[in-house]
């Protein structure tokens, strides 16, 4: 049976997005160990996949990660990776809170995880010991150091992305516009319900005016939950854009990048979906300055306009470089 979950109004109005550097960690230690397909992330994963192996060796917990963390099909500890309480989160706050976790509780969530199926060898003697919660911040601080921070401003940009685009239509249009390509895994359903097909969890839940904490993420293909009373109830999904190979200057149209030039016709491809000048530059690996120049190049010309949203302004196609693209 799916879980519902059971939301009101006031639930619409607390609800918010987050990015978490420290969930994306976790996330990008599956997939680097294997645990989870690359995808579209193959060129990266294999690209550190050598320095990762290193940190293996340097973090064994990284390997006793396996039996706690990233099981669909029964229950994971939450302690290593827990939801942000704030939008934007350094990796830093996030890492110390991980840190501040009590052993008590560390040891409770890895026994409620393993229960049936105790880990064995060396995963067990570093699951149990005084010392796992240390090794597991140590483990994912040397992780994010030594390898998802020099990628990090283009996979922040695609999340970010994401945020603005779906808390935008929830804004505007409600639960319905917001789920409907979320995941199949999740669907609205009339009365007041959110829907998630999961096999770890079960049952009804309430979220009493709190409202749902949404987490994209770049790597994960599938949904995962927080949703213990421990925690802010919280719902990680694929985040748009994430899952599909990137547009590059050869998949964009020979002849656009032939008129305009690779780099502005990879611009005009990537404003599919609004974006400022910071994520362009992110995802597209330029500096600042030099996607700042194509960006007020395509504006003048009347390819892309601006909208100033806070403290900064967010690019889109306009008709006339839609046609241009679609031609």
């Amino acid at each position: 049976m799916p879980v519902r979950i059971e939301v009101t109004p006031q639930d619409l109005v607390a609800t918010r997005f987050a990015i978490s550097p420290l969930i994306e960690t976790m996330h990008a230690q599956w997939v680097l160990a294997g645990r989870l397909e690359a995808g579209v992330h193959g060129r990266w994963a294999a690209r550190w996949r050598g320095a990762y192996r290193e940190l293996e060796r340097a973090h064994p917990v990284l390997r006793a990660a396996a039996a706690i963390s990233g099981n669909r099909r029964g229950p994971n500890v939450s302690f290593i990776a827990p939801p942000p309480t704030a939008v934007d989160v350094p990796f830093e706050a996030e890492l110390a809170a991980m840190r501040a976790t009590p052993l008590e509780q560390a040891h409770a969530e890895i026994a409620r995880t393993l229960a049936g199926r105790p880990a064995a060898g060396e995963a067990g003697e570093l699951l149990s010991g005084p010392r796992v919660v240390e090794r597991f911040a140590d483990a994912y601080e040397a992780l994010w150091t030594r390898i998802l921070s020099h990628d990090w401003p283009r996979f922040r940009a695609i999340l970010q992305r994401d945020v603005a685009h779906r808390a935008g239509r929830l804004a505007a249009y409600g639960w319905a516009a917001a789920l409907e390509d979320l995941s199949p895994q999740v669907h609205w359903r009339p009365r007041g319900q959110i829907e998630v097909e999961l096999t770890t969890l079960h049952g009804p839940r309430r979220l009493g005016g709190k409202g749902l904490l949404f987490l994209p993420s770049a790597f994960t293909t599938a949904v995962g939950a927080y949703l213990e009373d421990a925690w802010p109830y919280a719902m990680i999904y694929p985040a748009r854009g994430a899952l599909a190979a990137p547009p590059t200057p050869a998949a964009a149209d020979a002849g656009l990048s032939a008129l305009i030039g690779r780099s502005r016709a990879r611009i005009l491809a990537e404003l599919a979906e609004p974006a400022t000048t910071t994520q362009l530059a992110a995802l597209l690996g330029q500096s600042l300055g030099t996607t700042g120049g194509h960006v007020a190049a395509l504006r003048r010309t009347g390819l892309i306009a601006g909208t100033r949203v806070g403290r900064g302004v967010l690019y889109a196609r306009t008709p006339l470089g839609d046609a241009l693209v679609n031609g």
